[in-house]
């Protein structure tokens, strides 16, 4: 029986999302205080007042309770699509906005997900390579259409190229990105690799 059921005022069932979300959250906050090792089942359980039950019904393992919990840190801050006019300056805000919003959760979940065993960054990058593949397809068919590339059907490593470095510098240094490195991956690689007329 949840716990929070067992007092003398009974709080309000919690359901579905709302449920799922507050699960997530406490979840998340257990991951980021105490690490993918030490995370457990009854100090989610106890943070969330349910029973390690309801947690297990929704993920068996802590792995998969764990990069739940990654990805719903990543969704609360979403990097939404620009359209500045331009191709390069969709991709500058695209990266500068990820650089301002995501490079700091980023660097905290890596420290906190193990380093055996636990979440790998291949896991959340394949959700989060979906959301970016739908963002950046949308900004290069905006720029075929304004003339400014050949085709908006470019390969897919072209396609990706701006992100990748992006958060391989994040990784790297442990810091965000300067403007100049922002500037420098869209200017010197992306922008060349998919034909940009400029």
């Amino acid at each position: 029986m949840p716990l929070n059921e067992t007092s003398a005022t009974p709080a309000r069932r919690r359901r579905g999302a709302e449920l799922e979300a507050a699960l997530l959250d406490a979840a998340l906050a257990e991951l980021l205080a105490s690490g993918y090792d030490d995370l457990t089942y009854e100090a989610v359980a106890e943070r969330a007042q349910t029973s390690r039950a309801v947690l297990y019904r929704r993920w068996p393992t802590k792995r998969e309770l764990a990069l739940a919990a990654a990805l719903r840190l990543l969704d609360s801050h979403p990097v939404p699509t620009p359209d500045t006019g331009s191709l390069r300056g969709d991709v500058l805000e695209l990266l500068t906005v990820a650089n301002g919003s995501r490079a700091r959760l980023g660097l905290q979940l890596v420290a906190q997900l193990g380093s055996t065993g636990g979440v790998s960054l291949a896991d959340l990058r394949r959700p989060v390579a979906r959301r970016n593949e739908e963002r950046m397809t949308a900004i290069l068919g905006r720029a075929e259409d304004r003339g400014e590339i050949p085709t908006a059907d470019v390969p897919r490593r072209a396609r990706d190229v701006a992100l990748d470095l992006w958060r391989h510098d994040v990784l790297l240094h442990r810091s965000a990105a300067s403007p100049q490195q922002i500037e420098q991956i869209v200017d010197d690689v992306f922008l060349p690799l998919v034909g940009y007329r400029g």
